[in-house]
């Protein structure tokens, strides 16, 4: 639940978040073609009939970037080719993760690759990334050339590290020796990599030192990992009236998360069931019950109150500043709290 006296603040930046996505998009028109435009339109969210909002996705990277601009005591408004930036590549990201994870739906409609096939999928997404990094140029226009320069190479490097994360969590679907340590480089990348980049950037856009920026670079990072889990706990124990999606589905489809992990590491039972053959619906009963038993929700749950913890007193060192910080800590604990 949003307090009433940021609803103003977040969709100041929201809209202009949109605005901006809108924009950058748009030059898929170029070179003589619509088609490419339609596809991204359709992935973004804003050529879906009978859907609203929803199908576009929450925008959380754009909207932490920019509150962590403002916080530092930046003027938002010239931070805004970086929110755009982390977006598109989250939404690169997207369109590959749904093709590699066979996915068939998103928001409650089809995928890219379902609706207009492989090929085409891979080439959408490999535009989203260019865009994405012509909007990290952009920032040497608002900011300044060494700032744009810089943000560039943040953006290199974390898409790097996401396609690192991505590999380790491809790669631990077929072993069965994977533990809770191999859990978090998974996830530093595949979720806490991006995240975290928005909050950095955010602050370089302020002009941030360097030990300012790598402190945003910090609460960023708790935050993804922090989120993260809760997504693994809301894949079980989730309510489906809330979350949209069935509560059986990771178990089902044998998704490594931290309590199927820890579940791993202390149930013979579990670990027995869990290695066998395909797990089925009539299963998922008891194999949360078993998870419940090994301790594995409530690992998490305090792993998830531990890095949000951490992510605050962290965020505190940097002595954020004006309602734009207020706004930042609610986001973060809304974000790691969320029941949907």
């Amino acid at each position: 639940m949003i307090p009433s006296r940021f609803n103003g603040l977040y969709q100041t930046y929201l809209d202009a978040i949109e605005v901006g996505l809108k924009q950058v998009v748009n030059r898929a028109n170029a070179f003589g073609s619509t088609r490419l435009y339609d596809i991204l339109a359709y992935h973004m969210g804003w050529k879906v009939r009978g859907k609203g909002s929803e199908s576009r996705g929450k925008r959380i990277r754009p909207l932490l970037l920019l509150l962590s601009c403002s916080a530092a005591g930046g003027e938002w408004s010239r931070a805004l080719p970086g929110a755009t930036a982390v977006e598109l590549v989250h939404n690169f990201s997207l369109i590959h993760d749904d093709i590699e994870d066979h996915s068939p739906l998103r928001h409650g409609r089809k995928t890219v690759w379902k609706k207009w096939g492989i090929p085409q999928a891979i080439n959408a997404g490999d535009a989203m990334f260019s865009l994405a990094h012509l909007e990290a140029i952009r920032l040497a226009q608002t900011v300044e050339v060494t700032i744009g320069l810089k943000a560039v190479e943040i953006m290199q490097n974390t898409c790097f590290h996401l396609t690192q994360g991505q590999y380790l969590d491809l790669s631990y679907e077929s072993r069965h020796d994977v533990t809770v340590d191999d859990y978090w480089p998974m996830v530093e990348g595949k979720t806490a990599a991006l995240i975290s980049a928005s909050t950095q950037l955010g602050a370089l856009a302020a002009f941030c030192d360097d030990q300012l920026s790598e402190i945003y670079r910090q609460f960023g990072r708790l935050i993804g990992l922090a989120f993260q889990i809760q997504d693994d706990l809301l894949g079980i124990w989730g309510n489906i009236a809330l979350t949209g999606k069935s509560i059986h589905s990771d178990l089902v489809t044998g998704k490594i998360t931290l309590p199927v992990l820890y579940g791993l590491s202390r149930s013979d039972e579990f670990a027995d069931r869990w290695k066998r053959n395909q797990i089925h619906l009539d299963d998922v009963p008891e194999l949360t019950r078993l998870l419940e038993l090994s301790g594995a929700r409530e690992f998490a749950a305090m792993q998830v109150t531990r890095l949000l913890d951490e992510a605050l007193a962290t965020l505190n060192q940097a002595k954020p500043v004006g309602n734009a910080a207020d706004a930042l800590v609610n986001l973060a604990s809304s974000l790691v709290n969320r029941q949907y």
